[in-house]
């Protein structure tokens, strides 16, 4: 019995390919994917595909002789990471036509006795057993945009044993403050030049054309302050353009974790950011570690952990997401940054966030603790 209650094993029989993603997920999500200088992208980051090598290869006990499911297998590097530390066989679920790349790969290695390239969408595809592991890379910005996830609990209720093991198994988000960030002041100069540039183009309408646009000024600025003030900034931070260490806002135990933990946001996230210096916070950043710790009946020997922190060595392709206070918030040392975070999905398209989010900033002073600034903000990861 599954964790949620739903019976697995749901698509166990004879070994066959999945459906293609609809059309609109496809293009939206999935076309990206097949690719080759996108999956170039990503194996070339080395922190990301390091950690997967060692938490695969550095626990073989964990693969020997095991049923793996690779779940958006991409070029299959993971199913041959597991193939290699002694997996009896893999089964690798590939939604797009990397697939078949991803077969001729397997061949030219001479794993395609113990791999098994299926294409289709994992929440399709048929297998001809339960399996011990499942493996993926389904993080995205933000850890949880692309929604990734959801296919992977799907293939946990369906095809995972009991007692079967994730890599990786944990995950964490975090939030830290911001307390210098050139990105934020270039968004916002920007925006401010959104205004004049409106103002010359109404100008100009009203010149030669004789038409007013002044009328559509207001809904001109709401589209300029979404994609400039509101969307989140792909970045590569320092440690030291931090004014406040990370403060873990949403822990994940994929072994426990349902469909409907993740959609349901009617409950808050919530974290307290301490301010390690006088600061002008000019915003806020989130970023995320993954931990391969494998299952309590199966833990492994040695415990990878991968993370996307800010840091001054190789930066992942994840790097982080920059949300800018705007205006800045004035903080003093030892301050600290109350956080209230709703993770929605936007609803143009389910694999994007929305983050609706309340922020306090408190201070003591005589022994007593008040808030001495408060601010509601809506940002989308796109």
């Amino acid at each position: 019995m599954a964790l949620d209650g739903r019976i697995a094993g749901h698509g166990i029989g004879a070994l066959k390919d999945g459906k293609p993603p609809d059309e609109t997920d496809n293009a939206n999500y999935f076309c990206e994917y097949a690719f080759l200088y996108h999956q170039m992208d990503m194996l070339e980051d080395e922190p990301r595909t390091g950690a997967y090598f060692n938490a695969i290869t550095w626990n073989p006990e964990s693969f020997k002789d095991k049923v793996v499911l690779d779940v958006g297998a991409g070029t299959c590097i993971l199913s041959m990471f597991a193939a290699k530390a002694g997996a009896k066989e893999v089964f690798a679920v590939e939604a797009t036509d990397m697939a078949v790349r991803s077969r001729k790969l397997v061949q030219a290695q001479g794993l395609s006795h113990i791999i098994k390239v299926l294409q289709g969408t994992v929440e399709t595809v048929t297998l001809p057993s339960m399996v011990d592991v499942i493996i993926s890379e389904w993080m995205g910005y933000f850890l949880l945009r692309e929604s990734m996830l959801d296919s992977v609990l799907i293939a946990r209720d369906r095809f995972l044993k009991p007692g079967g093991a994730l890599f990786p198994s944990h995950a964490t988000l975090f939030l830290a403050p911001v307390g210098s960030a050139k990105a934020c002041r270039e968004k916002q100069q920007t925006f401010d030049g959104e205004r004049q540039h409106f103002d010359n183009f109404n100008c100009t309408m009203m010149q030669y054309y004789g038409t007013d646009f002044s009328c559509m000024q207001e809904e001109f600025l709401e589209e300029q302050r979404k994609y400039y003030l509101q969307t989140g900034m792909f970045v590569n931070l320092a440690p030291k353009q931090l004014a406040g260490s990370g403060s873990p806002v949403l822990e994940i135990d994929l072994s426990t974790i349902t469909l409907q933990d993740l959609k349901d946001s009617a409950k808050p996230l919530r974290c307290c950011m301490r301010i390690s210096r006088d600061s002008q916070l000019e915003g806020f950043t989130g970023y995320f570690n993954v931990t391969f710790r494998g299952s309590t009946q199966n833990p492994v020997k040695e415990v990878v952990e991968l993370t996307t922190a800010p840091t001054t060595k190789t930066a992942t392709h994840w790097g982080q997401q920059l949300f800018g206070f705007f205006p800045p918030l004035q903080a003093k040392n030892e301050d600290v940054l109350e956080c209230q975070l709703f993770i929605k999905r936007q609803k143009k398209n389910h694999r994007l966030l929305q983050l609706d989010s309340a922020f306090e900033l408190c201070r003591e002073s005589n022994g007593k603790r008040f808030v001495c600034q408060k601010r509601e903000d809506t940002w989308y990861v796109d």
